[in-house]
């Protein structure tokens, strides 16, 4: 049985078609403007301050629970968003409504635009981030960008394309003119509605006989994978997952764990096949040879390619302690996992062991709405998030969780889990301490998924992450790697080699990987930016490095603060919570190579919200 033939029965067939046919293109007779017409058609689908104060609050509720730009301000006639029926054309506003330099959403046929003056061009783009409907006018504009107050995602404000992430899909760009005082849009209503587009992808060329495979399907094995398809790659496309879902939004399952995989898959499997990309799922790596440049399968089976992108992401931690193998102490990595933890947990005594992101997400998930009967989190510091986000903001988050009737036992360490008919009944702590517990979650942090390689000439280094170059290219020529098990040079750490396992820095690795497995040359420049939500509100977090202090401008007590973390006078990072668009802007300001000092903060504690591009 060939190989194709096997995997096309795991993922069911479908998945595995590949075509030589092109892709579909408009004629230009399709390009003639009309008010309202139903055939096919095709339509294009400096300094700035920040408008108003920043928010208190969290009012968005995250809903966690190309062409180029118009010269002058003329009409585009030009299109970068394909085949999409019918067009509509009208006007937006007058002309004096039009911000001087910056954005203005305006409602047009039920929808709203977003329109951008900026460096005296004039442009009008989907209204809503592609990742999860944040709304762009409330986020941070910069050298011809736009950057999503939420979660840092930044979309081209001339062509609508996505440039960093998170997120997979890009925005619409629609036609703008001025004529006669008046502001006119011409727009897709398919587009105005969905408010997010694709970009145009290759097919496979069957007399192109090289293979780029990737080693992964969390996000940066799915946006490499598309990415190389954007980028005109005809080859063959392979993606190895070990899960038995397509690639799915995994920072929601700490977040939502009762969600049904379906709901949280990234793409269908018809967007795969339409891309032409093999999906080969349920299977895994066992080996690289790379003086073979070939991948051995745990099915048994061997995949060569031409070039291959490592994304195999982290391993969960478990303790190694007396009972740490028994039933009912989880960890959360897939989807089953977490619909695992939440039937669990139900009605149950739970202790959560780890103090930091997945068991705080785990634990405020739990505790609302008293789906389990209790719950208990044991961290080894003072209090939680204390390495990552300081002593006084973790105090103020584990009173939040306290007014939720969430209890904390700090600087504890678990020495053992007692057990009663096979199952945990108790968590041992090194004071002589046993907690009663029905259900053990474990957020202790994870390993790199890459002991597959120890057997190949890819080097780790003593932490086993792959350490690869500016263009994420491993020091064997055509092994890329990203996601959490790369050690990567950081650009605003002065290319200080580090790893960061968040989601956005995955998804924008993978598509980092793909330009340069396609020759472009392109090095990694983008800010990490992270977000937590408990109990509806968002945390944002963008920057890296060290710190030696905290300054807090705001209001921390009431939830609405920004906390600046200083290393000697530089301020490296930044986390908000109820101040958009502080940390959008700040992440722009570290792109640009710029930083604030710790005396400006000191002076002005809420002076991210008006930082200017």
């Amino acid at each position: 049985m060939s190989l194709l033939t096997r995997v096309s029965r795991v993922v069911g067939g479908a998945l595995l078609r590949a075509t030589a046919a092109g892709r579909h293109r408009c004629s230009k007779a399709q390009h003639h403007p009309q008010r309202v017409h139903s055939r096919l058609a095709c339509a294009g689908g400096g300094r700035m301050g920040v408008g108003g104060s920043c928010r208190r609050g969290n009012t968005e509720q995250d809903s966690e629970d190309g062409s180029t730009a118009p010269s002058g301000r003329k009409m585009s006639t030009r299109s970068n968003n394909g085949c999409v029926g019918e067009v509509v054309e009208g006007v937006i506003c007058q002309e004096d409504d039009l911000p001087k330099e910056g954005m203005k959403s305006f409602e047009f046929h039920g929808s709203k635009v977003l329109v951008v003056h900026h460096r005296g061009q004039l442009s009008a783009i989907g209204s809503q981030c592609s990742h999860y409907g944040a709304p762009l006018e409330k986020g941070s504009l910069c050298e011809g960008r736009v950057r999503c107050p939420w979660h840092g995602a930044c979309f081209n404000v001339a062509t609508g394309d996505i440039e960093d992430f998170p997120g997979l899909d890009s925005i619409p760009k629609y036609d703008i003119e001025v004529a006669e005082g008046q502001v006119k849009v011409r727009a897709s209503k398919a587009l105005l509605a969905s408010g997010k587009r694709s970009k145009a992808m290759a097919k496979r060329d069957p007399d192109n006989s090289s293979s780029y495979v990737i080693i992964g399907g969390g996000g940066a094995g799915a946006s490499c994978a598309e990415a190389l398809r954007q980028e005109g790659f005809s080859g063959r496309v392979i993606l190895i997952t070990q899960e038995s879902h397509l690639p799915y939004d995994r920072p929601k399952l700490s977040k939502a764990m009762d969600i049904a995989p379906e709901k949280i898959i990234l793409r269908s499997g018809d967007f795969y096949e339409s891309g032409d990309i093999e999906v080969l799922l349920g299977v895994s790596a066992e080996a690289v040879n790379t003086e073979d440049r070939m991948v051995h399968l745990s099915t048994g089976d061997k995949v060569t390619y031409e070039k291959l992108f490592i994304a195999t992401g982290g391993k969960p931690r478990r303790l190694n302690i007396p009972g740490g193998e028994l039933s009912n102490v989880w960890v959360v990595r897939s989807p089953e996992d977490a619909n695992a933890v939440a039937a669990a947990a139900a009605q149950k005594e739970v202790v959560v062991i780890g103090a930091s992101f997945i068991g705080m997400e785990v634990a405020a998930f739990l505790a609302t709405n008293d789906r389990a009967a209790s719950v208990t989190v044991v961290g080894n510091t003072s209090v939680p998030f204390e390495n990552s986000l300081g002593h006084s903001v973790g105090k103020r988050i584990q009173e939040m969780f306290e007014e939720k009737g969430v209890k904390f036992i700090a600087k504890a360490g678990v020495v053992a889990f007692t057990e009663n008919d096979g199952k945990v009944d108790g968590v041992s702590l090194d004071s002589g301490e046993t907690i009663k517990a029905e259900c053990v979650v474990l957020g202790v942090g994870v390993t790199p998924n890459t002991d597959f390689l120890a057997t190949s000439s890819i080097p780790r280094n003593q932490r086993g992450y792959v350490p690869v170059n500016e263009h994420l290219e491993s020091s064997i020529p055509g092994v890329f790697c990203g996601g959490d098990v790369a050690a990567f040079p950081l650009f605003i750490e002065d290319g200080e080699e580090v790893s960061i396992g968040h989601w956005q820095v995955a998804l924008g690795h993978g598509h980092t990987a793909a330009l340069n497995m396609t020759g472009q040359n392109v090095p990694v420049r983008s800010v990490p930016f992270f977000w937590t939500v408990l109990f509806g509100k968002s945390l944002r977090y963008t920057g890296y490095g060290k710190y030696d202090d905290v300054i807090i401008g705001g209001d921390l007590e009431n939830l609405a603060f920004i906390a600046y973390y200083c290393r000697g006078d530089k301020v490296v990072s930044l986390a908000s919570l109820g101040k958009d668009p502080a940390a959008a802007n700040y992440a722009q300001m570290l792109q640009q190579g710029k930083s604030l000092t710790k005396q400006q903060v000191v002076d002005d504690g809420e002076i991210a919200c008006k930082l200017k591009c």
